[in-house]
């Protein structure tokens, strides 16, 4: 059996799928992804780029898909694909291919997290929980991502600041190469490679952070996790582990002004021990 998965989606995406990728594993499997996120199929006997496929290309008006492609797709004995679900065009341009599509994004009301919904689409069960294989070594620092996607998921940034300071702990600012920056702070550097990220993460005593990617990454690598939510649902988004704690808004969809420094210390002094 030779089986294409194909995920579309940013980090904390991939990594909430990871469990039901990992269930339809074949005697041969290909991952097609994002880019950054290719490291992270580590169970794949090979994985490509998306945008590199040029498979976003498949049924646009006017435009010829790259020559060979569809070819392909034909060698494949099972194609399971997150993308595409919700483009007709590309639906019917490989009409006759082994496509299984699913839901990229769990439906409004569903009632259930996000990395769970995934795992029974494929026909799994239980609780899913992303792993990655990393070496449990001791850092003894704490890690902080401030930032994600979305400035509105983001706690201020001055209590991270005040956090840091009154922890006690040596703390390393884990700051995207290019993105925003803390003043006055050290970044540690931000590794392009997202497996060999996550194996310096597993390190930490403890990692903060907001609903990110990263954050998501940190919890798959074994590290002890808090993150904090605001906006949107932790019952669907919150990373998964034995060592994940939320801290949120009453209410999803409300302000990380509302997090309080108090609480989030308090918490962290508890996971860090």
């Amino acid at each position: 059996m030779r089986r294409l998965l194909i995920r579309p989606g940013a980090i904390g995406d991939f990594l909430l799928c990871l469990p039901a990728m990992e269930r339809l594993r074949a005697a041969r499997t290909e991952v097609w992804a994002a880019s950054r996120n290719l490291p992270l199929a580590r169970f794949a006997d090979r994985s490509r780029a998306i945008a590199a496929t040029g498979l976003d290309l498949v049924g646009l008006p006017d435009v010829a898909p790259p020559a060979g492609l569809l070819d392909e797709l034909r060698r494949f004995d099972s194609i399971v694909s997150w993308y595409g679900a919700g483009r007709a065009e590309f639906r019917q341009a490989v009409a006759g291919l082994p496509f299984r599509f699913l839901a990229a994004v769990p439906p409004a009301g569903a009632g259930v997290h996000a990395a769970d919904y995934y795992l029974r689409q494929v026909g799994g069960s239980g609780e899913a929980v992303p792993r990655l294989d990393c070496p449990a070594v001791e850092g003894g620092f704490v890690a902080i991502h401030p930032f994600s996607g979305s400035a509105s998921k983001n706690w201020p940034l001055d209590r991270y600041r005040e956090l840091a300071r009154r922890l006690g702990l040596p703390v390393k600012w884990i700051l995207e190469r290019g993105g925003a920056r803390v003043e006055g702070v050290r970044a540690e550097p931000f590794t392009d490679d997202l497996y060999e990220l996550a194996c310096r993460l597993a390190g930490a005593r403890l990692y903060i952070g907001n609903d990110s990617g990263i954050t998501h990454l940190a919890a798959a690598a074994g590290a002890p996790v808090l993150a904090l939510f605001g906006p949107t649902d932790p019952a669907v988004w919150a990373p998964r582990g034995p060592k994940v704690r939320v801290v949120a808004t009453g209410r999803p969809g409300e302000s990380m002004e509302l997090i309080g420094l108090t609480e989030v210390l308090e918490t962290a002094q508890t996971l860090a021990g």
